[in-house]
C-alpha cells in the first residue's frame, strides 16, 4: 500500500488487479471517506490529484446516492417554499410533480447528463406539449440544478448546456384610438364599465384591478388619485391578496374619464348592495362579484369576450391587451417613457422600452421636427 502524508490520500492495488485510492473530505454531515478506482496506478493518481485539488478549492461534491426526484423535493421544500409567492411556488411544484419527477426522478443526481435532459425535452415536444411549456420546464430544472451546484452536491448543471425550444411570444394587440372608442361605447352602462375604463386609461393589470378597494381612491380632491397596493392572486380556485408584481405599490393620477366612470360605478354598486341585502359580503372592493366577494378571473374573462364580440373587435383580443393599449396610446402622444414605466409598475425602464419598441419608430418624425426646431 503506497501511503501518503496525513490527509493526502492513499493508493493501493486491489486483489482483482485494478488500483484504488481513498481520501477524506469534510461535508455538512461530517467527515467522509471517498474511494476512487482505475485500471492503472497512474489513472488513479490523476483522479486523486484532481479530487484533492477540488477539496482544497472548496469543491466537495456530495450528492451520494440521492436521486433527482429526492433532490427536487428537497429543493422545493428548502429553497423555494417561503422564498417566492404562493403562486410561483405552486407553478414550480406542478412542473416538478407532473414533468420532472416522473421522467428523471429515479436517476441519481450525480449521474444526470445533458443527454437525459435533452431527451426529456424531445419527449415532451413529441407528445404535443407547447414549446413555451417545455421552456418553463427547462427554466425550473436549470434553476434547481444551479442550486445543487452552488451547494456543492454536483460539479455541473446538466441543463445549462441544453438549448431549450424557442417559444413564440404572444403578439400583443393594443387597440387603436378608434377601437377604444368603439369598445367603451359598447360597455357604456355595463356593470364593469369603470373597470374597462381604468384598464385602458391607467394600464393596471387584471389582478390589480380586481384587488382595488374604495379606500385606495380619492375622487373628491382637486387631483383625483389611485393607490395600487395589492393584487388578487388566483391559484387552484383559491383567491388571495398579494403584493403587486413589481413588489411595490404605486400612486397614479386619474384621468377625468376614469373619475367619472368610478363615480357612476360607486352609485351603481350602492344600489346593487341594497338589492342584494342579506347576500352581500362587504370586502370594500371596487370590482367584486355580484355578492361582494373577490371576482373570479375566469368570470371576468367570459364577460370581456362577450363585450369584445359586441364591439365587433377581433376575437383574439385578450383582457391584457387593454393594459398594452394604455402605454401604446401614451407613447404615440409623445409622453416620456419614464412616466409610462412608473404608470405600468415596470421594475426597469428597459422592460418598457423593449416591450413597446414597436411604438417608438412612429415617434421618429416628431424627433426630427424637434431637432429642426432646436437648431433653427
Amino acid at each position: 500500500m503506497g501511503k501518503r502524508g496525513n490527509g493526502e490520500g492513499s493508493i493501493w492495488r486491489r486483489k482483482s488487479g485494478g488500483w484504488c485510492a481513498q481520501y477524506t473530505v469534510y461535508t455538512s454531515e461530517g467527515r467522509k471517506r471517498r474511494t476512487l478506482y482505475g485500471k492503472t496506478r497512474q489513472e488513479v493518481a490523476a483522479k486523486l490529484s484532481k479530487a484533492l485539488a477540488d477539496r482544497e478549492s472548496g469543491l466537495t461534491f456530495d450528492a451520494g446516492a440521492m436521486t433527482v426526484g429526492e433532490y427536487l423535493a428537497r429543493w422545493l421544500s428548502h429553497s423555494v417554499q417561503d422564498t417566492v409567492s404562493q403562486k410561483t411556488y405552486e407553478r414550480y411544484e406542478s412542473i416538478v410533480r407532473v414533468h420532472l419527477s416522473p421522467a428523471l426522478g429515479r436517476i441519481k443526481l450525480k449521474a444526470l447528463t445533458p443527454g437525459h435532459v435533452r431527451g426529456l425535452y424531445r419527449e415532451k415536444l413529441d407528445t404535443g406539449l407547447a414549446p413555451r411549456s417545455v421552456l418553463h420546464i427547462h427554466r425550473t430544472l436549470s434553476k434547481a440544478l444551479k442550486q445543487a451546484t452552488d451547494d456543492g452536491l454536483i460539479p455541473r448543471n446538466a441543463a445549462a448546456s441544453v438549448k431549450p425550444p424557442q417559444a413564440r411570444r404572444e403578439e400583443m394587440q393594443p387597440l387603436s384610438r378608434d377601437q377604444v372608442g368603439m369598445f367603451l361605447d359598447t360597455v357604456k352602462g355595463d356593470r364593469m364599465e369603470a373597470l374597462y375604463v381604468l384598464a385602458v386609461t391607467s394600464g393596471l393589470r387584471q389582478g390589480e384591478l380586481l384587488a382595488l378597494k374604495w379606500e385606495d381612491v380619492d375622487l373628491e380632491g382637486t387631483n383625483p388619485t389611485l393607490e395600487v397596493r395589492r393584487s388578487l392572486s388566483e391559484t387552484r380556485g383559491r383567491r388571495s391578496f398579494v403584493t403587486p408584481k413589481s413588489g411595490r405599490g404605486r400612486h397614479l393620477r386619474l384621468s377625468r374619464r376614469a373619475v367619472s366612470a368610478l363615480r357612476a360605478h360607486r352609485k351603481r354598486q350602492l344600489e346593487e348592495r341594497v338589492r342584494k341585502a342579506g347576500l352581500w359580503e362587504d370586502h370594500g372592493l371596487i370590482f367584486p362579484s355580484e355578492v361582494g366577494t373577490p371576482m373570479s378571473g375566469r368570470n371576468l374573462y367570459r364577460a370581456f369576450k362577450i363585450r369584445v364580440k359586441r364591439a365587433a373587435l377581433p376575437q383574439t383580443l385578450r383582457f391584457h391587451d387593454l393594459r398594452h393599449t394604455c402605454p401604446t396610446l401614451l407613447l404615440r402622444q409623445g409622453i416620456n417613457p419614464k412616466f409610462v414605466q412608473e404608470l405600468l409598475g415596470h421594475a426597469d425602464i428597459s422592460l418598457t422600452l423593449n416591450t413597446y419598441s414597436h411604438v417608438l419608430p412612429d415617434m421618429g418624425d416628431a424627433a426630427a421636427s424637434g431637432m429642426d426646431a432646436a437648431l433653427g
